[in-house]
């Protein structure tokens, strides 16, 4: 039973009453969008009565993942599969990848569903000196994986690599690289370019610190292969360099927005052209940033900036710094809405943020009517507060 307030704790540890909404956003299901293509990265639910300890392989709740899937579907989304939303790298090894891949393929058939996956060299781990590999090791595992997910019939979206980035000399590595993996897919694939500020691992990428060097050789891969390239995705969290880059893209290759911090602006556009989307952010935000789209389906941008720009405090909260850990905010604001029964992750990084961001987290949320069900999403926050000591 609630009783329509609650004292949550702020960043200095003072507590504060807040009275949730009532009543959640009113939003419809529906087809897939006209005027943008829009994929949601989707997270992964654990199970919580796996006996695992944070370094052992991911214990997934399938029916629960599979169910958040046909979720974002229903709404006219499309998932961005095993992508590091999916905790790829972070908890989620290649084994678990594989499986999700077949999984949510065969789902996303059975009920028409548009799904795109990601293709990466996490079969290559680090170990205490680095990464003791070579290019043709790298092309490899990239080999690997692009080839499961073309057998599952999903769209490939190659993603940056750890081990890439730790063994190549320099730009004409990547251009090598990247050059063969086009030129053997069946299909045409989305460019994933993942900022460091997701994954430090990633600094230097394309062969440069220099980042308009770097944008030259992403620019140099895609001019190689246009008709291999549906589009790009771009998460370096810098509208400028994106409007900028999407401005330089060959005739058919779209750009796909991965900018949690600004993409409203981005995905309207401009008088030269707009962002398609593939947001971690669209997970806790999918029927809201469906609704949205309609609007834009129909013209109204007024009416898609409504909706749309107040999410984006929200947004920058769950991507605050450190930036990888935003997926602990995305899977607890999943627990609840009502999504899943607990908030358990795998890898156990549902302890990566303080108590003082999720709070903040179910505030932005609840105040954009983002819970089905606000009692519950009430009474669940009450019982988190409890565990850490906060009486209500």
């Amino acid at each position: 039973m609630t009783n329509g307030r609650i004292e949550l704790p702020g960043p200095h540890g003072e507590l504060r009453a807040y009275t949730p909404r009532t009543e959640p956003l009113a939003v419809t299901t529906g087809a897939p969008f006209t005027s943008r293509t829009v994929y949601s990265a989707a997270h992964v639910v654990a199970d919580p009565y796996a006996d695992v300890s944070p370094d052992s392989p991911a214990a997934v709740d399938w029916d629960a993942t599979l169910a958040f899937r046909r979720h974002l579907w229903s709404h006219g989304l499309g998932v961005a599969e095993a992508m590091d939303t999916a905790q790829r790298g972070m908890g989620l090894d290649w084994a678990g990848a594989a499986e999700l891949i077949r999984r949510s393929s065969a789902e996303a058939k059975a009920c028409g569903g548009l799904i795109a996956c990601g293709v990466g060299t996490d079969q290559l781990t680090a170990t205490a000196v680095g990464f003791p590999y070579d290019l043709d090791e790298v092309r490899a595992a990239y080999e690997e994986q692009l080839a499961l997910v073309e057998e599952s019939g999903s769209r490939s979206i190659l993603m940056a690599s750890r081990a890439l980035a730790a063994v190549a000399k320099g730009p004409e590595d990547y251009l090598e690289v990247y050059g063969h993996l086009l030129r053997q897919s069946a299909e045409p694939v989305i460019l994933h370019w993942l900022g460091p500020m997701f994954d430090p691992a990633l600094e230097g990428y394309w062969g440069s610190t220099d980042l308009d060097a770097a944008t030259h050789t992403f620019l140099e891969v895609i001019a190689a292969h246009p008709d291999k390239v549906d589009g790009i995705k771009v998460s370096l969290l810098d509208a400028r360099r994106e409007i900028e880059l999407r401005r330089k893209l060959p005739d058919g290759v779209r750009c796909y927005t991965g900018d949690d911090f600004n993409y409203p602006e981005l995905i309207a556009g401009d008088d030269h052209g707009f962002s398609h989307a593939l947001l971690g952010v669209f997970d806790p935000l999918g029927p809201l940033a469906a609704e949205a789209v309609r609007s834009l389906d129909t013209g109204d941008v007024p009416g898609f900036r409504a909706l749309l720009d107040p999410t984006v405090e929200l947004s920058r909260h769950l991507f605050r710094t450190p930036t990888r850990f935003y997926k602990t905010g995305v899977v607890f604001l999943a627990w609840l809405a009502g999504h899943q029964s607990h908030f358990t992750m795998v890898g156990g990084l549902q302890s990566a943020r303080s108590l003082p961001h999720l709070s903040r987290a179910y505030e932005l949320a609840d105040g954009l009517g983002l819970f089905p069900d606000p009692a519950l999403a009430e009474t669940r926050m009450k019982n988190l507060l409890s565990l850490y000591g906060v009486n209500q």
